[in-house]
């Protein structure tokens, strides 16, 4: 692969600024966001004046641990444009993002929210390796979810060349990919691997391709994917990361040259890692739920916002800017089995180790007789299409997930193609366990 380093006259000058800099913008843009909410927004000066708060509260940046989170069921209750903090003249763009249940949780965005989020996604591709010049082939989606129009603006931004081809047609994805010649690729992980299983079906050697980089994102991914992502392609995979709440893909990116974690583009968005349960901020370096207070957003400025994303906050490396690890899971994507707390990102670090085994797979919870059971579904290799090898390869996993999370499931090697792909972030898990 390539040596994509960015030069260290290319970045921001805020990427790599001392510390003390950095936590001194932070803590000015802290106190006036904390006063525009509070002065703009019902909902937050309620819920301040609830806790016992006032804006002028904040002398440093611990004092951030007074004031009250938000979840996305204040965005819900607030639906569609009650946290809005500038009059609906002001809002240049609105985005929303689905969810799985209930009513969608809505974000407005001023011109300026457009400038911000096209200059960190900038900072984000350039961070992977893009560069002035180069083809970006965008597949994630557009519309109402902000991957596909994020990366875009940020790739223009940059100067890189935008093919927005969107999510879905996976031939077509091959197609143009061959023959357009990009160097980057934005798209889901799951869909890059269904996009891989297209080239080796029309017998393309992927290794061929003028792919270089391949930012994924939009749902967690283990570095087993990245690895096998790398190898097949000839290229580098790094994480971005982001959500709608915040402000879309761009809160984080991965540097190519150490690949070692996202560094948080800190001087808009300010992280905390606090106990799941308790709600305690905890210290660099311990894992917990990630929390973030937009710095610089003026449509829809978030404090302390609940991600339920699960990662620990580390020391920069290749940017001053603090890391976070690899999201490994979501507090609210853990499932119980049999009193057993699993994440689906467990089950997917074994899959690699089995010999004869494709990395797509989803996972079936039912119950029986009071009794929960779990179902994983994992595709065969297209060299492991045999009964008796399929057999060994589903003992060999199932002996993995027993040992590691101490919960016996049962495995179910599919043939190849046999377990359900998507466009975009993939279903996981099917819980079909009756609702008590």
């Amino acid at each position: 692969m390539l040596d994509l380093t960015p030069r260290r006259e290319d970045l921001d000058p805020i990427e790599i600024a001392s510390r003390d800099e950095i936590e001194a913008l932070q803590l000015q843009r802290l106190k006036a966001t904390l006063r525009r909410v509070y002065d703009n927004v019902p909902a937050y000066w309620k819920k301040f004046d609830a806790a016992g708060v006032h804006p002028d509260d904040l002398k440093t940046l611990a004092d951030l641990a007074k004031f009250p989170f938000t979840t996305k069921e204040d965005l819900r209750a607030n639906y569609p444009f009650g946290l809005f903090a500038v009059p609906g003249e002001d809002v240049a763009r609105i985005h929303a993002s689905s969810g799985t249940t209930g009513k969608p949780t809505v974000v407005g965005y001023t011109k300026g929210d457009i400038e911000v989020w096209a200059e960190v996604v900038a900072r984000s591709i350039r961070a992977s390796g893009g560069r002035r010049g180069m083809k970006l082939h965008n597949a994630y989606g557009y519309g109402l979810f902000t991957g596909g129009l994020g990366l875009h603006y940020g790739a223009e931004r940059l100067g890189v060349t935008v093919i927005p081809i969107s999510g879905g047609m996976t031939e077509r994805q091959v197609q143009l990919i061959t023959d357009f010649e990009p160097d980057i690729i934005t798209v889901t992980p799951s869909y890059m691997l269904a996009i891989l299983d297209e080239f080796r079906r029309q017998g393309i050697d992927p290794r061929k391709t003028s792919l270089k980089v391949g930012i994924f994102g939009a749902e967690p991914w283990t570095n087993s994917m990245r690895s096998e992502i790398e190898q097949a392609f000839d290229m580098h995979a790094v994480d971005i990361y982001g959500l709608s709440e915040v402000i879309g893909p761009g809160v984080g990116n991965e540097c190519v040259e150490t690949k070692d974690g996202l560094h948080l583009w800190e001087d808009h968005f300010y992280p905390e890692i606090i106990d799941p349960v308790t709600g305690k901020v905890l210290p660099d370096g311990e894992k917990g739920e990630l929390v973030f207070t937009t710095l610089t957003k003026e449509g829809m400025p978030v404090i302390r916002y609940r991600t339920r994303d699960l990662t620990r906050l580390l020391s920069g490396t290749a940017r001053s800017m603090r890391r976070m690890e690899k999201i490994t899971g979501r507090s609210d994507d853990m499932m119980i089995v049999r009193g057993v707390n699993v994440f689906p990102t467990q089950i997917e670090e074994q899959i690699p180790k089995v010999t004869g085994l494709a990395p797509h797979y989803q996972i079936v919870l039912t119950r029986d007789n009071r009794m929960d059971e779990m179902e994983v579904l994992v595709e065969a290799s297209p060299d492991r299409a045999q009964a008796e090898a399929r057999q060994a390869s589903a003992g060999e996993l199932g002996q993995l997930v027993k040992n590691l999370i101490g919960v016996t499931a049962r495995i179910t090697v599919t043939d190849p193609g046999g377990v359900e792909r998507s466009q975009g972030k993939a279903r996981r898990v099917i819980d079909k366990r009756p609702k008590e």
